[in-house]
């Protein structure tokens, strides 16, 4: 494909959407943001006020229809927007199924119609379940609950464009993104933002079981540029797992962290390692990490005062506001 000229960038005010417009701005584009600013931030997007190369606005990505001109001449289109965390999915599935799956759709026909060159789309490694590891692209899909079966759901309309429509499309399934301007405020979530709100608050780390579980971490501007350059490549109609291909304990992360722990039981559905085979985007794109664990650590303890304002989590919130998340695979386990 030519070299874009015109980005768009959908979720681009949230955590890992506000550092793709950092990347696309950085690499000469015109970049339109889409963001309804239900888990993003005006903030995230501030450094660049009166960048005349972008224009933000706040929508909800089903709120738009073939033909906005917010679409014309686009380039490239940019598909993180959406709504994360595995308890509120069980909670409110249909929600799930509508902003993941149908405003997925919403975005392809917008991008069809306004004759996008890529479309690029933010999938989730939980489509694989509890996976063997490494974990490659042809692993078989187990979603385990409403989150992941709805961000699959997505993923699946958009190689169903690209199949009946030709609109050239690429999927990255990201496994465990950490970094700076991550979500701050809902429901209980992420590793990261739990400890560091604990942190801020000389509270206890809340540890999941023994915390030898281990993520697959990569730090948010390696997953930013892994999304330009598939949004830049020739290649059209590929799947690419996304991650360090490295995992590190949750023992690890509370060491470079420092603080006092107390452990919580672990959770169903849960798996006890996420590990991406990340060898077909190295050949295919050339990916390389460029942050380390550690570098990436530091860099969120630089910046920990973001987190001042988000939800002091503690065993006794945890276990209420995970009571669903049980309930869910128990009724699984009688049945």
């Amino acid at each position: 494909m030519s070299t874009p000229k015109v980005a768009l960038v959908t979720g681009g005010a949230g955590f890992i959407g506000s550092h793709a417009v950092d990347s696309l701005l950085d690499h000469g584009l015109e970049v339109r943001v889409i963001d309804n600013l239900t888990g993003g931030r005006e903030q995230n997007l501030s450094h660049h006020a009166g960048n005349p190369r972008l224009k933000a606005e706040f929508r909800d990505i089903r709120d738009y229809q073939p033909g906005d001109p917010l679409f014309s001449g686009v380039d490239i289109v940019l598909h993180f927007a959406g709504i994360g965390d595995i308890v509120p999915s069980i909670e409110k599935p249909m929600e799930y199924m509508s902003v993941n799956a149908q405003g997925t759709v919403h975005m392809l026909e917008c991008a069809r119609q306004a004759g996008a060159g890529k479309f690029v789309y933010a999938a989730s490694s939980s489509c694989y379940g509890l996976a063997e590891t490494p974990t490659s692209e042809d692993h078989p899909i187990n979603p385990q609950y409403p989150y992941a079966l709805s961000k699959y759901q997505g993923e699946q309309a958009v190689f169903h464009w690209h199949k009946v429509y030709g609109l050239p499309v690429n999927s990255i399934r990201i496994f465990n993104a950490y970094g700076t301007r991550s979500r701050t405020s809902g429901a209980y979530g992420a590793v990261f933002g739990v400890f560091l709100k604990q942190k801020l608050a000389g509270k206890p780390f809340t540890v999941v079981g023994d915390g030898t579980q281990t993520r697959d971490f990569l730090y948010v501007t390696d997953v930013a540029n892994a999304f330009r350059l598939a949004a830049f490549t020739d290649l059209v109609g590929r799947v690419w797992n996304l991650g360090a291909g490295d995992p590190q304990s949750v023992n690890r992360l509370v060491e470079l962290l420092q603080g006092e722990v107390v452990h919580i039981p672990k959770r169903p559905g849960e798996p006890d390692c996420t590990w991406a085979d990340i060898s077909r985007i190295k050949a295919d794109l050339g990916f390389e990490q460029q942050v380390s664990f550690e570098q990436g650590v530091r860099e969120i303890l630089a910046n920990i005062e973001y987190w001042r304002e988000a939800p002091l989590w503690d065993p006794d919130s945890i276990s209420q506001a995970t009571q669903a998340w049980f309930d869910a695979f128990d009724a699984t386990d009688k049945g």
